[in-house]
């Protein structure tokens, strides 16, 4: 009987299958040196963006002070950076263009301690693979500076005597020349540019002490000064993010077991639709990493409005043997040697600065970006015991009998309000002087008015202190009606046994039965209708992926916020003074009182120069 062979269709057809088969079987020989820089080229070099980057890291290496980068048509005619860094010598030029050739490892143990932010030596010999390289460079104290060409098809470099000041000028022409099917996948100059002015941007958060300027097609777009002072890095806050994250942004400085995280994080109703203003570097490096995602986004989970994204620019600096950052060819990831470790230092660090995110001392309200933070030492302590919240000065049974009229009585008579004499010293979000529509308060701060939206504020401070309530005692657990049985893999079996202290601590009963097969017993009694199965799945890939899981605790605060809705101020009911004022007065006292539990905000403040501006005062 005779077979016929299908050569076309979906798939790999037969005949490529065995032509591949052929080729598979060619002999072993070692690739010509511009194929290898090209191969290397495909992983380091994606697009303009890519060589700026490269070169820049460069420049910071070499000590650089100023940083000058000029592109043209988005970066393929030309890519021209300049620094007045240390220099190359002239012997060690030919070195700079050949590949693994680097002065920044020497060892093994240099490699597992890296501060620099390029070590490979791949960057120019790979660029010179797929455009026209230049490199100028005087060290300092040379009468004068040496030029090299390189195009990747060569490895004898004629090195030549030219004028240039101290530092390096490299010069990439015509990206991707000589491989056309990379240069298609290039978008439009002006998209192209736009990937290199926000690489630029976030390079110059990393280094307030570097001044850079960017050019393209002639047309000055940025142009930075170092920033020394605090008053000058502010300045470039707010010219690379804008003044509106000066305004709205929290200063971070903590430190515990070797790690420091310090930045800026911005408050939860300064988000964004998009993760466009994400800023991370792990000492010094700008990384995008998913346990850092991961940490942040748990720390806003209870404060940030559904699908908005926060805004952050924070860096971590550890010991460089606790970081592998020859994880990623563009050395974009990182990789942490105990990740658990650095998420939970991150996740309390943040937790703890958007939690006394409330109403300070009213000198609060007028104090600098530079000043606004948490104390370093304070945070340290805390993080020598398990996170509780500070106390509280009323209980949830106290604040519904403050507010037992509110559901019971009618509504209560206006009272006039107490009008504070205008020296005495006012509370952060001032006196309580009116009652709009059964919605909202309107108090008089010692620089404005404050709004407050009431249910929206008493929904957060009933929420905080359900959930006080909780972490004061162990998760009360109630068990099945009936056990649920769970098939799983044996990893998976495995990491439930391993975990089974937490699921205890969570008021869930689960045991192992067989290789692959788990009973649950209980769960929390909050969560009894919940489907258990679905729960404990969840928790094993959080725990498989991230080493930890808040799915419990998540779901229980979700049912801790409905509680708190149903038992908060409704609207329509007339508050009294002394009412209101107790509802501001407790939310001076509670953390996160500036968003409801959906991330809403709670009260909003105008100042006094806000209210001569709409009035237009003094025009």
């Amino acid at each position: 009987m005779a077979y016929r062979i299908r050569t076309s269709g979906f798939g790999l057809s037969a005949k490529s299958f065995l032509d591949s088969s052929a080729r598979s079987a060619m002999p072993i020989r070692v690739l010509p040196p511009q194929l290898i820089n090209q191969i290397a080229a495909g992983e380091v070099v994606e697009r303009p963006a890519s060589v700026v980057k490269e070169l820049v890291e460069n420049a910071f290496d070499a000590a650089a002070r100023s940083v000058d980068i000029e592109v043209e048509q988005g970066g393929l005619r030309l890519i021209r950076i300049r620094d007045d860094g240390c220099g190359i010598a002239r012997e060690e030029l030919p070195l700079a263009l050949s590949r693994h050739a680097t002065s920044k490892i020497a060892s093994l143990e240099d490699l597992e301690r890296v501060t620099s932010m390029g070590f490979r030596g791949e960057a120019l010999p790979s660029i010179s693979s797929v455009a026209r390289l230049t490199v100028t460079s005087r060290t300092r104290g040379e009468r004068c500076a040496w030029r090299v060409t390189a195009d990747g098809t060569g490895t004898d470099f004629d090195v030549q005597p030219t004028a240039h000041p101290e530092g390096t000028t490299v010069e990439v022409r015509d990206l991707f020349y000589n491989t056309p099917a990379r240069r298609k996948f290039l978008r439009s100059e002006k998209t192209e540019f736009s990937h290199t002015e926000t690489l630029i941007k976030r390079m110059a958060l990393s280094r307030f002490d570097v001044g850079f300027s960017l050019k393209h097609d002639s047309r000055t777009v940025l142009n930075l000064r170092p920033a020394e002072t605090q008053a000058e890095i502010e300045r470039r806050l707010g010219l690379v993010l804008g003044d509106a994250f000066l305004e709205n942004a929290l200063t971070v400085e903590f430190s515990a077991a070797g790690l420091k995280l310090s930045g800026w994080v911005g408050l939860p109703t300064f988000s964004r639709s998009q993760a466009d203003m994400q800023f991370f570097y792990v000492n010094g490096r700008l990384v995008r990493d998913k346990l850092v995602s991961y940490a942040v986004k748990q720390a806003y989970q209870d404060v940030l409005y559904h699908g908005r994204q926060p805004v952050y620019v924070l860096y971590l600096e550890l010991d460089p043997a606790l970081v592998d950052v020859n994880a990623h060819p563009a050395k974009l990831e990182v990789r942490f040697r105990d990740s658990r470790m650095v998420h939970d230092f991150l996740f309390r660090a943040l937790h703890r600065v958007l939690a006394e995110s409330k109403p300070k001392a009213s000198e609060a309200e007028i104090t600098p970006l530079s000043e606004r933070r948490v104390a370093g030492a304070a945070a340290e302590a805390r993080f020598t015991k398990p996170y509780r919240q500070s106390a509280l000065p009323l209980q949830v049974a106290d604040a519904i009998r403050n507010y037992a009229d509110l559901y019971s009585a009618p509504p209560a008579k206006p009272e006039p309000p107490q009008e504070p004499k205008p020296d005495e010293h006012l509370p952060p979000l001032g006196f309580a002087v009116a009652h709009l529509h059964g919605a909202f308060i309107l108090a008089e701060s010692r620089d404005g008015l404050i709004v407050v939206d009431a249910h929206a504020a008493h929904e957060r401070i009933t929420y905080e202190k359900l959930k006080e309530q909780v972490r004061a005692g162990s998760v009360p657990s109630q068990p099945l009606l009936l056990p649920v049985r769970i098939q799983v893999s044996s990893a998976e079996a495995d990491l439930a046994e391993e975990a089974s202290a937490l699921f205890e601590t969570l008021g869930i009963e689960l045991r192992r039965t067989g290789p692959e097969t788990l009973m649950l017993r209980a769960l929390p009694a909050l969560l009894a209708d919940a489907d258990g199965e679905r729960l404990v799945r969840d928790v094993l890939s959080d725990l498989n992926q991230h080493g930890q899981s808040f799915r419990i605790e998540r779901s229980l605060n979700e049912v801790l916020a409905i509680m708190a809705c149903h038992s908060s101020v409704r609207a329509n009911r007339k508050l009294t003074v002394p009412e209101m004022n107790t509802l501001l007065r407790e939310m001076e006292a509670t953390e996160r009182s500036g968003q409801c539990n959906h991330g809403r905000p709670t009260w909003v403040e105008l100042s006094l120069k806000d209210l001569n501006r709409l009035f237009m005062r003094g025009q």
